[in-house]
């Protein structure tokens, strides 16, 4: 609760200063952010969009490593939406962003199949011979591909499994692999395993213990400093629609 009256007393200072210089006016303005956020994302920029049609925002998902890289070379995205914490800090103490990132979520990884039940499996099943091809997500850019490896080495399996990974470039990728069936399994995202169209299939939530938490966090770049749009979408953010969302799609909030 300390974290949300912080973030959202800073926030409403920046509105404040941005309206008291003249620059409250509607614009257009991109957001980058992990895909991990695909759908939640979605439902909540649809959401503020109804709520305030004078701002309209765009939104490119990926993976966060990725449009860290991006952003240190110059990309004028305006806020970033990163599934690992780390990323938005390195670009906060780059001096690329106009404060420091605030913690939106806590992330999740499980186990999904297409076709097979895998609420029924647990990460010691990837080593058997039935299950040839598992997706995760790329671990040298991905965060939820680094907590995946990460379990599959805590549970002491990483070195048989790796002739049986395929890498998606970003998690959305993964999942994608999993459900078409170039995978057998994936290890995903939480969140979009709770996907409609995706959850009669089931899943297997990862021991939290087996990997660092993904503590997600979003930050204003330098180049969306000072954005009306930019200023009030964050704010949006820590509004119980957007919470509400946000827990649906399996996220849990700071406090």
């Amino acid at each position: 609760m300390k974290h949300r009256a912080l973030l959202s007393a800073r926030l409403s200072l920046l509105l404040l200063g941005s309206f008291l210089l003249g620059t409250a006016t509607a614009e257009n303005f991109t957001i980058v952010a992990a895909s991990d956020l695909r759908y939640a994302l979605d439902e909540i920029v649809a959401a503020y969009i109804a709520e305030h049609p004078e701002h309209q925002p765009s939104v490119i998902y990926g993976s966060s490593g990725q449009f860290h890289a991006q952003i240190s070379n110059g990309a004028p995205y305006d806020l970033y939406f990163s599934a690992d914490i780390v990323y938005p800090q390195m670009l906060h103490e780059a001096g690329l962003t106009a404060d420091e990132p605030a913690i939106y979520a806590l992330g999740r990884i499980v186990l999904w199949s297409a076709n097979r039940d895998a609420s029924t499996l647990h990460l010691s099943d990837l080593v058997r011979d039935d299950i040839r091809r598992i997706a995760i997500a790329q671990p040298e850019h991905a965060p939820y591909g680094q907590r995946a490896q990460e379990a599959l080495e805590a549970t002491g399996i990483w070195s048989t499994v790796q002739p049986k990974l395929v890498f998606g470039e970003n998690i959305a990728h993964a999942a994608q692999m999993a459900e078409s069936g170039a995978a057998d399994i994936g290890i995903i995202a939480l969140s979009l395993a709770l996907f409609p169209t995706m959850t009669a299939q089931g899943y297997h939530l990862i021991d939290a213990d087996l990997h660092a938490p993904l503590t997600q966090a979003y930050v204003i770049t330098r180049y969306g400093q000072g954005k009306p749009g930019v200023l009030d979408f964050s704010r949006y953010m820590e509004s119980d629609t957007a919470h509400t969302i946000m827990q649906r799609y399996g996220f849990a909030m700071p406090e």
